[in-house]
């Protein structure tokens, strides 16, 4: 097959957690565009190289013998949208009768579009890194990212009839619990702004930090938000988005 695909740097056959709803296999996709201080796949934003490529052939064959036991594919990363391959992938996997779901930074708002344009995803998961502010994001992204790229992306996906989930990891050295709560109320206000329409539902899901094994070893140290708190949280942003 052409060299054109994306480079394939680690796969899991079988996840449930992965795509709610459903059991899908997991494919990584090296390198990416930002660079989040509180990463956990690291080794494939910044050495991936030092990782195996697998070939997309092998991935194939051990997706058909999976039929039976997944319905769908995660194509997550690194940053999927960054390889200018991806297009061509996804439409190898729908031929080949899989669902894709597609994890992004929200960062190539027209890659997003076409992906939908094309009927090349079927459910797309937005990590929002944090409230629409450049000097916050720029903080949680670990580079600057333009606010107008991501409400754009963020227009995209909720005008698509594409089932979509905004996420945010919640790491309490950079984003206070006034942040977050920041961060719904500028997604609501993309419906006053009129980017989104007036009665458009939109949803946050927020996810705990994990201090594991982070991109910035400084943040091995920190303890994350406790799971009564992250659900408090929760509970008000539902309540700011209604």
């Amino acid at each position: 097959m052409t060299n054109d695909y994306p480079p394939i740097k680690d796969f899991i056959e079988s996840s449930f957690l992965d795509w709610p709803g459903h059991t899908c296999a997991v494919i990584f996709l090296p390198y990416c565009n930002l660079r989040c201080p509180y990463c956990h796949n690291h080794q494939l934003v910044l050495k991936p190289d030092t990782m195996e490529t697998l070939f997309l052939e092998t991935i194939l064959e051990r997706l058909t013998a999976l039929r039976h036991k997944i319905d769908g594919i995660c194509i997550t990363g690194g940053e999927p949208t960054i390889h200018r391959g991806l297009p061509a992938m996804l439409k190898i996997f729908h031929e080949a009768g899989f669902g894709i779901k597609l994890d992004t930074n929200g960062t190539q708002p027209d890659i997003l579009q076409y992906l939908i344009t094309e009927g090349l995803v079927d459910c797309v998961a937005m990590d929002v890194k944090a409230p629409l502010d450049d000097t916050i994001y720029a903080r949680c992204a670990g580079v600057f990212v333009p606010m107008s790229i991501i409400k754009r992306s963020i227009e995209v996906l909720v005008a698509a009839d594409v089932p979509t989930i905004f996420r945010c990891t919640v790491t309490p050295t950079l984003l206070a619990e006034s942040d977050v709560y920041l961060l719904a109320k500028g997604l609501n206000d993309l419906r006053t702004e009129g980017l989104v329409g007036q009665d458009t539902a939109m949803s946050l899901t927020l996810q705990n930090f994990d201090p594991a094994n982070p991109m910035e070893p400084a943040l091995k140290d920190v303890k994350p938000f406790t799971e009564k708190n992250l659900s408090r949280m929760q509970e008000q942003i539902n309540r700011i988005l209604g």
